[in-house]
């Protein structure tokens, strides 16, 4: 998927599946994000400390976490604003690899 800045979008096929199973009216909201992260990559706020380098998008109650490159933006994680920086946290951790920050 293409848009307006020419970046692409890329995100793990689980989380693709997430989308795919949500109620139809929150899956129109999250695509809808998703175009609007296309087209202007920046909307979404800067995350910090464990998270810096990625950002956050609003779609109600849930946060959409992604990075931007040269080339893509890469969605890392879908979920609920009380839950979802722990879990992306994590997540980012296991990437890393264990004693790694950057």
């Amino acid at each position: 998927m293409r848009r307006g800045s020419g970046l692409r979008l890329r995100m793990a096929e689980d989380l693709a599946r997430l989308i795919r199973g949500m109620h139809p009216s929150l899956k129109k909201k999250v695509r809808a994000s998703l175009e609007a992260v296309l087209a202007d990559p920046t909307s979404g706020k800067a995350l910090r400390d464990d998270l810096a380098g990625l950002r956050s998008f609003r779609i109600g109650r849930l946060r959409m976490v992604y990075r931007v490159s040269r080339t893509e933006i890469q969605v890392v994680a879908i979920g609920p604003r009380t839950s979802i920086y722990e879990e992306t946290s994590r997540l980012v951790g296991r990437e890393r690899g264990p004693g790694k920050r950057t």
